[in-house]
């Protein structure tokens, strides 16, 4: 992901000016990750190395979710709508 990509996850999901380690923030940039890592394990099935990472940024976003379905729930479902998460 490049550094412009990052910028605009971090605008679109920040709850102020200088946010970028909330939790949405977090789960927005988590999932772009993930579904870059997703497109390039379509093309390379053997790449055990990429797939352990992904499932282990997959952990951390279901961490991260959990905490927001505990403090906020309105923002957990609005999170989830926005991301379209299952």
């Amino acid at each position: 992901m490049d550094k412009a990509k990052k910028q605009e996850i971090m605008a679109k999901y920040a709850q102020s000016k200088n946010d970028t380690g909330s939790a949405q923030v977090q789960i927005a940039l988590l999932t772009e990750r993930i579904n870059e890592l997703t497109e390039h394990l379509k093309v390379n099935k053997k790449d055990n190395h990429s797939r352990r990472g992904l499932l282990k940024l997959v952990g951390k976003r279901k961490g991260f979710l959990a905490y927001l379905e505990r403090k906020d729930i309105n923002a957990y479902r609005e999170l989830k709508k926005q991301l379209n998460l299952r």
